[in-house]
């Protein structure tokens, strides 16, 4: 909201609109809602789920498997087992998607069904999406203010602007005063809530023109990117589906040229490849991996509203944090005080002016402790709520003071004034005139004691302290005590009390915590810039180096030098919607990934446009929520780095996946290319690389997702979003467990078919199946941990254990039982043929536990030089 307008409306009568008025303005001006962009047909989110690379190839092994069952008498199980993968697969993108955009729903949902106002000289009650500009309307406490409007007239209006603006306080209102330079203390926002007060108003706004309409526009162009994890996979996708299709055109000219199959034949040989190529539990693994990541971060107050966050936040390298609730308790305290006869003391030391002072304010206070849900529960005003903290810390309560000087008139606070007083009859009839308000608006005399009190205001405000100032006098017993003329006049100074919100006690551990991951955290606030710095640089996100800005100052800085600076901006404070998506956006146009933390309706597009949006659980708008990947539960900094922390261990889990998976899918391409080059034909068919695939592989790799956390993994930098999916030594494993999975199935195959026996494919067919599974899943220990196996490694995580188990049992079932054997067109081995089962599957996980102890000792070795 700018702090000054034009007033771009003419004034109408007090009699308010006329119906040919309402009418050429709803022409004009259209209707009071929010708009929202049209919701994605499904069949555009399905397509959006099988023009992805890995569906592509599956899509493609349907359309020949298919082919070869109605033109080459192949049998439907191709292609009813690879249909049934591709249909899981989209399923499981649609699932992710179905909590869908509701922002703007509850944006909606914030729009009042009725309001009240005039027309025609009437006062009418009208639906409030009739409302047009120049409508005059009622409002009164507790209403929700239908459209933007300027205040006509008003008595004592105070207006809760959080969803807007952040800031927990009331604002108070004033009449507008001039045709011009109209501000922000004369207009009242759509979806804002009158807390205090009553009010004429006249419409200057309805619709996608309000402030919450330029909010809604902003939701509705904002879009959310990729997750980091979805464009490398896509990318490792794209890579190696081309890297199939190359070894498809050398297996097709070869089948086709030199070796004059038939087409059929060379279509099963591209078919087999099209499935070697594709990991088709991959998106199974990694949306379990992730579901148990959604499920562990609930159990520690942190709820994921979209699935991908999971991944997303255990790799954020900003963190960009409201102040108010989520750094801080959200309690105004009262932390220090100054008397004339004390210097500033702290709250709890209480010398008798301290208390006199206390006791003051505890008389001028208007919080009422009232009953609910079993509990007691302080209602008013912020600043009082403190004050009645205070007196519960000393033993009193107001009702007890009340009991000894009770309350017999009050001129309460207005926005003119901006004090209150309150009297009371002291035991002696005496009255006693209290006024607390701020410092240059009390009517005090005693100039020495004014200047020391002025000194003592600007010490408490340098220390980003709100000051609140008391003031006093005694009366006769027979004055009057609503002569507020005379009343609020020649006060004496009583004290000063300084408040804040404090820091939450673990936020300090939280931030260093996050600095130590390699994650930067920012402050973005609505709140003045003074104490955010003091709040910051209490919990250490503002420390040297590092500036603190204001809104005003960040919109006069081009893009290029917020660019240029932005990694030294540490603090953001009275800053604007669009604002804080600027921040979020420079950031990632740095290849940062990025969380954004808010709680009210101006939050949302920020929260949307982040990688992360992250919404407060218990202060939060609904609006806020329904635009934010994760929610807290509890409101605190701290959870989201425990969030981290687990994001980042299903995300270690994922790669472990990718590396348990990937390697043999690219082994499995080599062996049918270089078996085909050899001659030999297919050593695997379709149907038999989909068994290994999903239940060789696949079964195992689910419990990937149950690995505990390598040790140090907050002592680590986030992986970057430019940064390989197989960088940190994964490219490495991968080509070592590739080059051993090929040598070895080509070996096994040989042997089998000419050393075992006399050129029988079906034996070097079967031994290759065997060795491929059983390998692939019993070296899943030298890849569940990156350190070298011990019988810890085997204790972490007993459900693998049971899982390889299950599937070595199906696995040797499938060549032992004669109806399963023959529909896999595999045979009975000898006992041979068995040995070298034995003794093959185990040598993947021997050369991989010698690559992991020959590269540690070279790391170590070269750390230590």
């Amino acid at each position: 909201m700018s702090q000054k307008s034009e007033l771009l409306f003419k004034i109408t009568p007090k009699s308010g609109l006329t119906d040919a008025e309402v009418e050429q303005k709803r022409v004009e001006f259209g209707i009071n809602e929010l708009l929202e962009q049209r919701p994605v047909p499904l069949y555009r989110k399905i397509w959006h789920h099988l023009k992805d690379i890995s569906s592509l190839v599956l899509l493609l092994a349907v359309v020949l498997a298919t082919y070869m069952a109605i033109f080459q008498n192949g049998g439907w199980t191709k292609t009813i087992v690879i249909s049934l993968i591709l249909i899981i697969n989209v399923v499981i993108g649609l699932y992710q998607e179905a909590s869908a955009e509701k922002s703007l729903a509850a944006l909606k949902a914030m729009s009042l069904p009725t309001a009240k106002g005039r027309r025609n000289g009437r006062d009418i009650t009208l639906a409030a999406s009739e409302l047009v500009p120049g409508d005059l309307i009622y409002l009164n406490t507790g209403d929700q203010v239908p459209a933007d409007a300027v205040i006509i007239e008003e008595t004592n209006l105070t207006v809760d602007e959080a969803i807007l603006t952040g800031e927990s306080l009331a604002v108070s209102k004033t009449n507008f005063k001039a045709e011009t330079n109209l501000t922000d203390d004369e207009r009242i926002f759509s979806g804002t809530a009158v807390v205090g007060g009553s009010a004429l108003a006249q419409v200057t706004a309805i619709g996608m023109a309000t402030e919450l309409g330029k909010i809604a526009n902003l939701l509705n162009k904002t879009q959310k990117r990729q997750t980091p994890l979805q464009g490398k996979l896509d990318s490792l996708s794209k890579w190696m589906t081309l890297f199939a299709a190359l070894g498809g055109v050398v297996i097709f000219s070869l089948s086709m040229g030199m070796q004059n199959k038939a087409l059929a034949d060379s279509l099963m040989i591209g078919l087999s490849l099209a499935v070697a190529a594709v990991p088709e539990t991959l998106p199974i693994i990694v949306t379990i991996s992730l579901s148990r990541g959604v499920k562990r971060m609930a159990d520690r107050n942190a709820i994921i509203r979209h699935i991908g966050a999971v991944e997303t936040i255990g790799n954020v390298d900003v963190i960009a944090t409201d102040k108010t609730g989520t750094l801080t308790q959200n309690k105004m305290t009262i932390t220090k005080y100054w008397t004339p006869e004390t210097d500033i003391k702290k709250a709890a030391d209480l010398p008798e002016a301290g208390q006199n002072l206390l006791k003051m304010l505890g008389l001028a206070n208007d919080a009422k402790i009232m009953e609910k849900d079993g509990s007691k529960e302080v209602i008013g005003d912020a600043t009082e709520i403190a004050i009645v903290n205070w007196l519960k810390t000393q033993g009193s309560s107001r009702q007890q003071l009340e009991e000894k000087a009770p309350r017999i008139a009050e001129d309460p606070f207005d926005s003119a004034k901006k004090m209150m007083t309150t009297v009371h009859r002291l035991p002696n009839g005496h009255l006693l005139v209290i006024a607390k308000g701020a410092l240059d608006r009390l009517p005090l005399t005693q100039s020495k004691v004014i200047e020391a009190g002025q000194k003592a205001h600007d010490d408490l405000a340098a220390a980003a302290l709100r000051v609140l100032a008391v003031g006093y006098k005694v009366l006769p017993e027979d004055a009057d005590p609503t002569a507020w003329k005379e009343i609020n006049s020649n006060l004496k100074l009583a004290g000063l009390i300084g408040l804040i919100d404090p820091p939450r006690p673990e936020v300090a551990a939280a931030i260093a915590k996050a600095r130590q991951a390699g994650i930067k955290t920012v402050m973005i606030t609505g709140d003045h810039l003074v104490t955010a710095k003091a709040i910051a640089e209490e919990i250490g996100i503002l420390d040297s180096g590092q500036t603190a800005i204001t809104g005003t100052e960040l919109s006069e800085m081009s893009d290029a030098e917020l660019k240029q600076s932005i990694q030294n901006i540490s603090v953001y404070a009275r800053v604007s919607p669009s604002d804080k998506i600027r921040i979020v956006q420079m950031w990632q146009e740095l290849n940062k990934t990025v969380a954004m933390t808010g709680d009210g309706v101006n939050d949302a597009p920020a929260l949307k446009a982040a990688d992360v949006g992250i919404a407060m659980g218990v202060t939060g708008t609904e609006v806020a929520k329904e635009a934010a990947d994760m929610i807290l539960t509890d409101d605190n900094f701290a959870t989201i780095i425990k969030a981290v922390a687990e994001g980042r261990t299903v995300y270690q889990n994922i790669i472990k996946a990718v590396e348990f998976l990937i390697g043999v899918n690219f082994a499995q391409i080599f062996l049918m290319v270089i078996s085909t080059i050899f001659g030999w034909g297919a050593p695997l068919l379709a149907e038999q690389l989909l068994i290994i695939n999903v239940l060789a592989d696949g079964i195992p790799g689910f419990f990937i997702s149950k690995e505990p956390s390598e040790p140090n993994i907050m002592a680590q930098d986030p992986i970057g979003n430019d940064e390989s999916l197989l960088g940190r030594g994964l490219m490495q494993r991968m080509i070592i467990r590739a080059i051993t999975f090929t040598i070895l199935t080509l070996g096994v195959y040989a042997y089998g078919r000419f050393v075992i026996s006399a050129n029988n494919p079906q034996v070097g067919m079967t031994l290759v199946f065997l060795v491929l599974a059983l390998g692939s899943m019993i070296d899943i220990y030298a890849i569940k941990d990156s350190q070298p196996i011990s019988w810890q490694t085997f204790k972490t995580n007993k459900m693998l254990n049971w899982g390889l188990l299950l599937s070595m049992t199906l696995v040797i079932s499938l060549t032992v039982l004669p109806h399963l054997r023959q529909f896999l067109h595999l045979t009975l081995l000898p006992i041979q043929g068995w040995l070298v089962v034995l003794f093959g599957s185990l040598i993947p996980i021997f050369i991989l536990e010698l690559n992991k102890r020959l590269t540690g000792n070279l790391q170590l070795n070269f750390e230590n030089s």
